[in-house]
């Protein structure tokens, strides 16, 4: 809850303030002795202000650049170690009554298949999806108060939840929809959600209103003070995001950590994620029309630069990206990915026929979960299905005061590796299960608490036993 009352959106993502900080950037781009300071500061891993970030984000002096993501890499060892979170998103409905220029979905839009599933059609997509390994979703569905009211919304988080096929449930439902009422927050913290996740899209106001013509989330200030609201209804971890491309990408790097900061001043904790996603070709969307696309050069720097000034935050990259570039941001801030994804309405079941394309965007990484996790432990990475700290009430603020402590270690590498011990048992192709035999062998030895060692050994000795879902 609030202890003070929150500025409105336009206070806390000042255009001014973000345009002064875009010209000190730019003025001090090659200013070793301000860069150094910089840097000395954020090696104290506590995070940078906005200001000092696109300073960062800015330098061109290429010696410094390496040492940004240096630090960048040490700061994501030093919270997130080598694991990196599995999920999946899960596409309930395409309707949509909002006019977004960036986005398939929207109203215009009458040669999409529009969908919706029944709770029928849930329990196969989440069988299926359970027969992958994946044990966290995240649920997507386009703002519609007809086809999609928060009533169908919760009616399937429950039907996600009392799901168990085989070895399989679902122990963590984030939720990405429209930004809503307090009201309806509530509803959604009552439901046992996750993370409400929500992207801005883009911070810069007169440009948000020309992307967003029409349909509710239209109203720029109504959309960006939702996690607001949402902190107001008692949810406690909340993601954030802005989908790069759309504008120019320094503008809404600084919009996204003044958000951040934001939402530490006036709701005690800052995000618990911030994703990263670039505009991608969809049904009748072409990348190309919009003119601030960046390289993956600058996208990797933008992952290195979030790290340091939100040490502290989980970071996103979903199968949006290539394979090549997921694997080049991984060490440098990124916690979560999805694999085996579909970004099409009950694209899990059953294989979706051309003409009909339900798919909110085009993947680029098209490989199985198994692949993705393969080829994660064959980088030194230890892919995680836990899902504990939702579990046990480490969310909000508490997950957060662990996390600075440097005690999440303690918590987060055992369940990982007894999580990926129980995809390996039920799910893993014999190619996998013998790499992530070796590499949890290996893994077990870092967990500094030995008690946590040797419990967390004896229960992964078990497991194929049938002993299943201990945590700490």
């Amino acid at each position: 809850m609030y202890n003070v009352m929150s500025p409105k959106a336009e206070e806390f993502i000042s255009h001014e303030e973000i345009l002064e900080c875009l010209s000190y950037a730019e003025e001090n781009k090659n200013n070793r002795e301000l860069i150094e300071r910089i840097l000395a500061k954020a090696s104290e891993m506590k995070g940078i202000s906005h200001k000092e970030a696109i300073v960062l984000l800015d330098c061109e002096l290429e010696d410094l650049n390496e040492k940004i993501y240096q630090l960048a890499e040490a700061i994501k060892q030093e919270f997130y170690g080598n694991r990196i979170v599995m999920f999946a998103p899960l596409y309930l409905s395409n309707y949509c009554v909002n006019g977004c220029k960036y986005c398939p979905y929207h109203l215009k839009n009458k040669h999409i298949a529009r969908k919706k599933l029944t709770q029928e059609e849930i329990v196969k997509e989440v069988m299926a999806l359970q027969d992958m390994g994946h044990k966290r979703l995240a649920l997507e569905a386009g703002e519609d108060p007809v086809n999609n009211p928060i009533e169908y919304i919760l009616e399937s988080i429950e039907t996600i939840y009392r799901i168990q096929h085989k070895n399989g449930a679902i122990r963590r439902v984030n939720v990405n929809i429209a930004a809503t009422t307090v009201e309806n927050y509530r509803k959604l913290k009552d439901a046992g959600i996750g993370t409400y996740i929500l992207f801005q899209e883009t911070y810069h106001k007169e440009s948000y209103e020309d992307l967003h013509p029409t349909g509710p989330k239209s109203d720029y200030a109504y959309h960006t003070e939702a996690m607001d609201r949402a902190r107001e209804a008692g949810i406690d971890d909340m993601g954030i995001g802005v989908l790069f491309g759309l504008n120019n990408y320094r503008y809404d790097f600084t919009g996204i950590i003044m958000h951040a900061e934001h939402m530490e001043a006036y709701g005690g904790v800052g995000p618990h994620t911030i994703s990263v996603p670039r505009v991608r070709k969809a049904d009748d969307i072409d990348p190309d029309v919009f003119d601030n696309g960046i390289s993956d050069d600058t996208f990797a720097k933008i992952v290195a630069c979030l790290r340091i000034a939100v040490p502290y935050t989980g970071m996103i990259v979903s199968t949006r990206e290539s394979q090549e570039s997921r694997e080049r941001v991984l060490h440098l801030g990124v916690s979560q990915i999805s694999g085996g994804s579909r970004t099409s309405v009950g694209g899990y079941a059953k294989e979706e026929a051309p003409e009909d394309n339900s798919a909110q965007f085009d993947i680029s990484d098209n490989r199985t979960l198994d692949e993705v996790v393969r080829w994660l432990m064959e980088l030194g990475y230890v892919p995680s299905f836990c899902t504990a700290c939702y579990r046990e009430g480490r969310t909000g603020d508490r997950f957060m005061t662990l996390l600075k402590n440097r005690q999440i270690i303690n918590c987060c590498h055992p369940n990982a590796l007894m999580t990926l011990k129980e995809y390996l048992e039920d799910y893993a192709s014999p190619e996998t299960k013998a790499i992530g035999e070796r590499l949890i062998a290996k893994e077990l030895h870092k967990i500094p608490n030995e008690v946590v060692r040797k419990r967390a050994a004896e229960y992964i000795d078990h497991i194929h036993l049938g002993k299943r879902d201990f945590r700490f």
